[in-house]
């Protein structure tokens, strides 16, 4: 069965067994985990932070960006969780998703290239781009 919403349970290790309908978050270990929106049982993690999802948290409820495109999947469901709600996405052609695999990659590379320049590089090179 589908879900529809999403609440919110903040754990430091995540359960062994998931409820439908939660999304764990650990913020401890930059984390999050909820079983897939389509109701097809599978366990969906999602790493948080400049290289993953952004979380946040409102009085309306949860939310998880970019969105959930379960590619590896069976079910290959691609949904947003917003505010507490499931938000479902149109699916990607396989294409889109080789093209959103390697912008990943791009963008965790010049991560990694940024952050082993020194600081003063960083800071050389912010400053170079205000003006």
């Amino acid at each position: 069965m589908k879900i529809d919403q999403m609440r919110l349970e903040l754990v430091e290790f995540m359960p062994s067994a998931l409820e439908p309908g939660v999304l764990y978050v650990s913020k401890k270990y930059h984390t999050a985990a909820h079983l897939c929106a389509c109701g097809c049982g599978e366990k969906i993690r999602t790493q948080l932070g400049p290289l993953g999802w952004q979380f946040t948290n409102g009085r309306q409820g949860p939310s998880l960006y970019p969105s959930i495109g379960n590619w590896q999947k069976p079910c290959r469901s691609h949904y947003y969780i917003k505010r507490g709600f499931v938000v479902w996405a149109l699916a990607l052609t396989e294409a889109e998703v080789l093209y959103g695999r390697r912008e990943e990659i791009r963008r965790r590379d010049a991560y990694f290239r940024e952050q082993s320049l020194g600081y003063w590089a960083r800071l050389t090179r912010w400053w170079n781009a205000r003006r």
